[in-house]
């Protein structure tokens, strides 16, 4: 995302989309009654024949739906532009390459910190395989969390209950690698295994360029939860320290610990609101489900209470993505938690 022009004293931005990642940002930064200025189209009719004309828009918004090529937001036009009526409702859809302007009532910081992270981090380019002597499982680390990409089942040998991994396995397994680091043109690459099936992978990889990108973890099966418990690893973290979704996967497990001692955290919706309001919250965790969920049923407003009270106290407030392991077991303690400055009783 690019920051085209930042006006704080008038509360607008204007933002160019320049990938589809960038979407996933954005649709945690709009909420309902931000003014969104956007291209859109509609639809003329002139007797049998229909065609599209491109027009620039503003609306009051009230829901977005967001995938991962495409933005639509939702509300109502707040100007009146040909024979689309001021009051009516219109959708403007966002993709990559789009320029939007986005104002708002007051930025608060935590959304300020997102926008500049979108503004600056690099798309996260790692590509992730966890594998064993049969199964291979492929990833790739995005901002917004995990993507799952594939999955390779290989041939075995089997005799007398004893398995051996075909080198034709390795083969395919190294193959997919290598097509996943052209299309992705990815910085690191984790291969991960239980025992020492990467070692022998490794041994057989004669592409040197892709050798310099590999980073070697264990994991203990090869599964589509292996992809998480890599990243998790010592050996990786320095890889991986810089990417938002580590950071985000860390503070989650720094709260489950403070949860397991009965010290330093709170979670629900509740118990957080309690400890907001009394200046109790260093570190406020929520996740993206939350407030998607809370925006669908138009009660975001006592969320975004809470948020602010953090701001005011001198917390910080950290937005998790649920596609990865540490936003599901949030998710699971009700999509909210905080780590606190004391314990409270």
């Amino acid at each position: 995302m690019r920051i085209i022009k930042k006006d704080l004293r008038n509360n607008k931005v204007v933002l160019r989309i320049e990938t589809p990642e960038d979407l996933w940002y954005l649709s945690q930064l709009i909420e309902k009654n931000d003014l969104l200025t956007g291209k859109t189209t509609r639809k003329i009719k002139l007797a049998e024949d229909v065609s599209k004309k491109t027009i620039t828009l503003t609306i009051k918004t009230e829901k977005t739906e967001y995938t991962e090529t495409n933005l639509r937001v939702n509300g109502t036009v707040q100007t009146e532009i040909e024979d689309i009526p001021k009051g009516s409702y219109h959708t403007i859809s966002i993709e990559a390459s789009n320029t939007i302007t986005l104002q708002k009532e007051h930025w608060h910081s935590y959304q300020l910190k997102q926008l500049e992270e979108a503004a600056t981090q690099q798309a996260a380019n790692i590509l992730i395989c966890a594998f064993d002597r049969e199964e291979a499982y492929f990833a790739r680390m995005k901002r917004s969390g995990i993507e799952n990409l594939s999955k390779l089942t290989g041939d075995v040998q089997r005799k007398h209950l004893e398995t051996k991994t075909t080198k034709n396995f390795y083969a395919e397994i190294i193959k997919q690698i290598e097509e996943y680091d052209k299309r992705y043109n990815a910085d690191k690459i984790i291969i991960a295994s239980p025992a020492f099936w990467k070692e022998e992978l490794f041994k057989i990889l004669t592409n040197e360029q892709l050798k310099k990108k590999i980073i070697q973890a264990t994991c203990s099966a090869a599964n589509e939860r292996a992809i998480d418990e890599v990243i998790k690893r010592d050996e990786v973290k320095s890889a991986l320290k810089q990417e938002r979704t580590t950071e985000e996967i860390q503070s989650v497990e720094q709260l489950m610990q403070h949860i397991a001692k009965n010290s330093l955290a709170v979670y629900g919706f509740t118990n957080t609101e309690k400890a907001a309001q009394i200046g109790a919250i260093i570190t406020l965790l929520v996740t993206d489900t939350l407030i998607h969920d809370l925006r669908e049923k138009q009660t975001f407003d006592t969320l975004n209470e809470i948020m602010k009270l953090v701001e005011q106290n001198k917390g910080s407030v950290i937005i998790i993505s649920s596609k990865h392991e540490g936003g599901k077991t949030l998710n699971g303690l009700g999509g909210i938690g905080a780590i606190l400055r004391y314990k409270i009783i």
